[in-house]
């Protein structure tokens, strides 16, 4: 097919549940490309000789390629090139922002509409964790063993990409269940668990082990993992879990949640059915829901907020819609779910009843002002313009800080005056052989910008471990 008659295809729509059933449930939102569509939106692809969308991508994914193979119907193809380069596609498929990222680059974006490479992306992990079984042929053991400090997407990563290599992996989890942030603070409605647990099972599969339930700066620290239990490298993956409040009258009422504790308690604990008596988790079900944020934790929050029977559910942002760094799509389903949106407004006191439960939050509105740090313009309090929400549960969305536990029990590494771990270019950290990655070094960061963190340490410790450098 010529390019021209490939710029005639309209992008394919993604098939999504109806809004006002949805925000009654926990299924997934987005139902996935049927055959034909998927097909349609290869076929959009122009075959670039210099595929630019691969700039974008932090793993190195062989855009063409895989985008390429399925336009020819050969989804084996398509599965091994993708395989080949991303262990957790069926979970990036499904909520990298592909729209910042490898879209942004798509040459056909320039005078339309960019390819949809993340939903065929997740089209093909689908086609494989359905249809074939993977092989895995593993290679020599190098006789090394490496430890992973969390299973999120960086320490899944890197614990897959070491694996091919040969050397012998331990992930040590902190929770009881593996998947870090994406069984805990990802909605069932964003990324189905089986999703996550079947990439797991595939890095099991792998020969990597797995072990739940250890904390590392408590059960063992990493002087006792290099010195004690054999290991001859670490990669620490543990994000940032530190939940971040804004300081405000009022944070210690009953109905106050950090995102953190809230999406957990609904997520990897299943408070959402504890009222069906399917879980021992509670969780609360209030009539009116307020949370305080503009990113993806944010929309989680306020979406599941919504689904437990908040209505109205209210999400303050202090910025303007320009400025939210939640992904355009997060934002769309969310207002298409009935969330009521307050730009240019912020918490400044929770107020309770007199049983210590909240009743309401008190806000300020908000206007722009100068570009601060960030580049935003930075958002100015608006004098005498104070007002009241009623609410009975108010979620703080703002943000994660780095936990200490781990940090604070490892003499000499070092950190920054956030908590997070400096790494040099290779994401080596102060103590050979240590290399980190993920949010623990970032900040809040993307769930691909963490694997691709992941993906760059194994290449660095497989060179450290083979050859010392």
């Amino acid at each position: 097919m010529k390019p021209a008659e490939r710029m005639k295809i309209d992008r394919q729509p993604m098939t999504e549940q109806d809004a006002s059933a949805r925000a009654k449930n926990f299924r997934e939102v987005n139902q996935g490309y049927a055959d034909e569509a998927a097909t349609q939106e290869a076929l959009r692809c122009l075959k670039c000789k210099d595929a630019k969308c691969v700039n974008g991508c932090p793993v190195g994914i062989d855009i063409a390629g895989f985008v390429g193979a399925v336009a020819d119907g050969d989804l084996n193809k398509a599965a091994n090139i993708l395989l080949a380069a991303n262990v957790l596609p069926g979970i990036t498929g499904r909520v990298c922002p592909q729209e910042t990222q490898c879209e942004q680059y798509c040459v056909r974006g320039k005078k339309g509409v960019s390819v949809g490479i993340g939903y065929l992306e997740r089209f093909v992990a689908d086609w494989a964790r359905e249809n074939r079984e993977d092989l895995f042929e593993p290679p020599p053991p190098t006789g090394k063993k490496v430890a992973v400090v969390g299973s999120g997407p960086a320490g899944l990563t890197c614990a897959g990409e070491l694996s091919k290599m040969g050397h012998a992996v331990t992930i040590f989890e902190a929770l009881h269940k593996a998947g870090g942030v994406l069984v805990y603070g990802i909605p069932e409605f964003r990324l189905p668990n089986h999703i996550v647990e079947a990439e797991v099972d595939g890095l099991r599969r792998r020969g990597v082990d797995i072990v739940t339930d250890v904390v590392i700066g408590q059960t063992y620290t990493i002087p006792e993992l290099l010195e004690e239990e054999g290991f001859h490298a670490v990669f620490v993956g543990n994000g940032a879990g530190l939940p971040v409040f804004q300081g405000i009258p009022g944070e210690n009422l009953k109905g106050v949640y950090s995102a953190n504790e809230f999406l957990t308690r609904v997520n990897l604990m299943g408070g959402y059915m504890f009222d069906a008596g399917e879980t021992d988790t509670p969780i609360i079900r209030a009539s009116q829901a307020v949370v305080v944020g503009g990113g993806n934790t944010a929309m989680d929050s306020v979406r599941t907020a919504k689904r437990l029977g908040a209505n109205p559910a209210t999400l303050i942002y202090r910025r303007s819609r320009e400025e939210m760094p939640a992904r355009v799509e997060e934002i769309k389903h969310a207002e298409e779910e009935g969330v009521i949106f307050r730009l240019l407004n912020n918490p400044i006191e929770i107020l309770g009843d007199d049983k210590g439960w909240v009743r309401a939050v008190r806000c300020i509105k908000m206007e722009l002002g100068e570009p601060d740090d960030s580049g935003r313009r930075r958002p100015v309090p608006v004098e005498g313009s104070e007002f009241e929400l009623p609410c009975q549960v108010f979620i703080e969305a703002i943000g994660t800080g780095a936990n200490p536990l781990l940090t604070q029990t490892t003499p000499g590494l070092e950190v920054n005056r956030w908590g997070n771990i400096i790494v040099d270019e290779n994401n080596m950290t102060s103590i050979p052989g240590v290399f980190a990655g993920g949010d623990i070094v970032r900040g809040g960061a993307t769930v691909i910008l963490a694997m691709g963190d992941g993906k760059g340490s194994s290449v660095a410790m497989h060179e450290y471990l083979m050859n010392g450098k």
